[in-house]
């Protein structure tokens, strides 16, 4: 009875000292960030702890009444679990280490390895033992007898133990401060193990090794549990104080995506986010369509690709980017902010709603508007543009305010004799040259002055040079209350432009999709000419930094197999031919012009890969012809070129021209 007591007391003992952090963090490792799976392999070692305790228990009640027959077959079952719990406790024990050094070298790998298998080597001799008895037996008297084996399993777990052991102090040795003594512990536990191990094969009826085991838990539990769980609540009170200035905090691991979020603003909790997850990066572009505004999907489903966000992180400690969100069906806008943690290993993903503060800042301007002085009324206009000209309509002299740099390394005047004088000087120096003529007309006194007699204000759209490339650029006019004055406000609208132009063409593939082929699925006719004429209206509207090619593709021998093998066989032929198409085009669009006309738009990755795209296209032609199965595609490809390009028939004629020279050299 005394025996049993002792595993007794340490199974109720090891209940109370983890209870809480079985019902917190369970057995489910999978699907876990590396910082969960340090518990719940911590939990699996207590529950196979538990066990042995149960069986060590049961074996010495029973044990009692070993004369009894009836209970030889339990007793001798109870025996063979002994042994197996005590091998799964030093599996589970040193399973729980490897993740808690948070090490995935070779010293772990050979451990891993190791404990394996001899848990393996284990499990054979236990089930080779009813046959062949050199673990443990039992007399006719039923009285437990152990074997050589039984010594040498315990040797070798002891050895092992020790190999552990010299290995986590050495571990300590090279770590400091609580971390250090953290990993003594530990180290100590498995000293102990091994200690306890030794005394149970000198006194195979004590439960020594039950001993070992409790000592080793309420080591882990005072030094290394009870410093882990400071920690954690460290962190978590580090995290809520955070999250009142943010509407989400996640914690994203790279390699894998799985992440965790926290969140307490409860606008952000209306949009019913998980806590968690396996994947971040496709989870929330699966979201992007219920949550984000209409108009800012598009932009925020370019932001969530995986590599993409490292390549903006690199040589940067962090970056950030704002869109709107629906919350309660209206839109707020969000600032998101992404940074790496130290050890490169996860992304810490901030999200704040920031609608509050610019509507703030925007009824801070309309109060100061209305209450500063004239002086404060032109440093209010100024913050809204880059410069700001005050001319003297009489005489035309000037004064200039400049807010930001926007001419870059080009000293301006700030004030001057003769305002459009300075600005027919500056003009072929700082303005785009297409808009040069432009501009000249539109900062013509006169014109100013017709202009602004029958309006409130004049305005003109043009480009400048600004560190080497070229920006957009608004020009406004308004004249002072007593007419005396031009104010001349210029102010960069680069980005509103992008965004215009981002939109257009997020309409124009919009309203491609409703233009199908009904025979292949992909874009019919009426779809390539909208999309003409859209890429034309840019064309003329000077839109020259646009880049985009067509390919123009044509079947050969369909009039041959609709002869000679029907119409349906005819059908079949267009179909793969245009499935060959998108196969290789997969970033453009891709049209049926004609019966067995083709035409692809290249536009972003498959413009900038167009050559070896056609090399790859043609390949598998020239393949087809010559083992006769597939379809043969003659196929030619144009650029725009904005130097000489007026007409985007003019690309296409020049694409077709090449392929019929295609289609000369395939029937050739």
């Amino acid at each position: 009875m005394l025996y049993s007591m002792i595993p007794a007391s340490m199974l109720i003992i090891n209940l109370i000292l983890n209870w809480e952090s079985l019902k917190k963090y369970g057995l489910f490792e999978k699907g876990q960030i590396d910082k969960k799976r340090v518990p719940v392999r911590y939990n699996y070692f207590i529950l196979s702890a538990g066990c042995y305790f149960i069986v060590d228990m049961t074996w010495a009640l029973l044990y009692e009444h070993h004369e009894i027959p009836i209970l030889f077959p339990l007793i001798y079952s109870l025996t063979v679990f002994y042994f197996l719990f005590m091998l799964l406790t030093m599996l589970t024990w040193t399973r729980y280490l490897i993740a808690y050094l948070d090490n995935s070298g070779l010293n772990s790998s050979v451990l891993l390895n190791g404990v394996w298998g001899m848990f393996t080597v284990g499990m054979i001799c236990l089930i080779l033992n009813q046959f062949y008895h050199f673990i443990f037996w039992y007399n006719d008297a039923h009285e437990y007898i152990g074997e050589t084996g039984r010594n040498i399993s315990f040797l070798l777990q002891i050895l092992f133990y020790i190999v552990i052991s010299v290995y986590l102090l050495h571990v300590a040795h090279k770590s400091m401060g609580s971390q250090k003594i953290r990993y003594i512990a530990v180290a100590v536990t498995s000293i102990a193990l091994c200690v306890f191990l030794i005394l149970q094969i000198t006194f195979a009826l004590l439960p020594s090794y039950a001993i070992g085991l409790m000592i080793g838990i309420c080591l882990v539990h005072s030094f290394v549990q009870s410093g882990e769980r400071e920690k954690n609540e460290i962190h978590d009170h580090i995290a809520s104080v955070m999250a009142e200035d943010y509407e989400s905090i996640s914690y994203i691991e790279i390699e894998s995506g799985e992440y965790l979020a926290f969140s307490k603003n409860p606008h952000y909790k209306y949009l019913n986010l998980p806590e968690g997850g396996k994947d971040f990066f496709n989870e929330v572009l699966e979201n992007i369509e219920n949550y984000v505004y209409p108009d800012d999907q598009e932009y925020a489903r370019s932001l969530y690709d995986k590599n993409e966000m490292l390549n903006n992180l690199k040589d940067r400690h962090s970056f950030s980017f704002k869109y709107r969100l629906m919350i309660n069906n209206e839109p707020r806008h969000f600032l998101f902010t992404v940074m790496p943690d130290n050890n490169g290993k996860y992304l810490i993903f901030y999200a704040k709603d920031i609608e509050d503060e610019l509507n703030a800042e925007k009824l801070h301007k309309e109060n100061q508007l209305k209450t500063v002085t004239f002086s404060q009324i032109a440093e209010s206009l100024a913050s809204n543009y880059d410069i700001i000209y005050y001319v003297n309509i009489e005489d035309s002299t000037y004064v200039g305010y400049e807010v930001n740099n926007l001419y870059g390394q080009l000293e301006i005047n700030n004030s001057g004799e003769n305002f459009f004088n300075d600005c027919i000087e500056n003009i072929p120096l700082l303005v785009h040259k297409h808009d040069r003529d432009q501009v000249t007309d539109f900062l013509d006194k006169d014109n100013l002055i017709c202009a602004l007699d029958n309006h409130k204000d004049y305005s003109l759209d043009y480009r400048i040079s600004s560190g080497g490339k070229y920006r957009y650029t608004r020009m406004i006019v308004r004249k002072t209350s007593d007419g005396s004055h031009f104010i001349i406000g210029v102010e960069d609208i680069d980005e509103e432009v992008q965004r215009e132009k981002q939109q257009l063409r997020a309409l124009n593939t919009e309203k491609e999709l409703a233009r199908r082929d009904e025979l292949t699925g992909i874009k019919n006719k009426t779809a390539y000419k909208e999309l003409e004429e859209a890429a034309q209206a840019n064309i003329d509207s000077g839109m020259d930094y646009l880049t985009f090619g067509l390919v123009v593709c044509d079947a050969n021998n369909l009039k041959i197999i609709n002869d000679t093998q029907g119409h349906a066989a005819g059908d079949e032929y267009i179909k793969a031919s245009a499935r060959l198409l998108c196969d290789i085009f997969v970033h453009s669009p891709v049209f049926r012009i004609g019966g067995d006309e083709f035409a692809v738009f290249l536009q972003g990755n498959d413009y900038t890969s167009r050559h070896e795209l056609m090399d790859k296209l043609r390949s598998q032609v020239l393949e087809n012809k010559r083992t006769g199965t597939g379809v043969i595609l003659a196929s030619g490809m144009s650029e725009y070129q904005p130097q000489t390009d007026s007409f985007v028939s003019d690309i296409f004629e020049r694409a077709d021209k090449k392929m019929y020279k295609n289609k000369q050299s395939l029937k050739a």
